[in-house]
């Protein structure tokens, strides 16, 4: 996949702190899928400090999520053997994220995310994603990521 899944992503939807290509102040988190393993980068900024040196869990959690949600994605409709830009859109919502910290993840590196599809169905894929810093394994998460008709709701207002 030359471009990233979240450039497919339907433009009204795309405004999730996380991933979302339309939120000015959002992370844009990019996921790139190669068939077996969904990849990125992501380089920390001062303002994702826990602590001196090193980074925030929750921003950690946060790349997991879209990540895994974009690995999901990309590898669903690499299963039904079409490209991002087909209808109808393949959309996927977390529900579940379980998140273990193995090592603190210092702030100023280069973070490298792999995701790996456990179990993939039409409807939920489990998805495996590893965080490192260099040749260190920091973080590890696991996210249903579940299939939904659209990331658009209507709003019971």
């Amino acid at each position: 996949m030359k471009k990233a899944i979240q450039d497919y992503y339907n433009p009204q939807a795309a405004i999730c702190y996380g991933c979302g290509i339309n939120n000015e102040h959002g992370l844009h988190i990019k996921t790139y899928w190669d068939g077996e393993i969904g990849h990125s980068k992501f380089l920390p900024h001062p303002e994702h400090t826990a602590f001196p040196g090193y980074v925030y869990g929750g921003l950690l959690a946060s790349l997991i999520d879209c990540h895994s949600i974009g690995t999901a994605i990309a590898a669903m409709y690499d299963a039904e053997g079409r490209s991002a830009d087909t209808a109808p859109e393949i959309t996927c919502v977390t529900a579940n994220l379980n998140v273990s910290f193995k090592q603190k993840t210092p702030t100023g590196t280069e973070l490298v995310l792999r995701a790996t599809i456990k179990e993939l169905t039409a409807k939920k894929a489990l998805v495996m994603t590893e965080i490192w810093a260099h040749d260190v394994l920091c973080v590890v998460g696991e996210v249903v990521a579940v299939r939904v008709s659209s990331r658009l709701f209507e709003s019971s207002s």
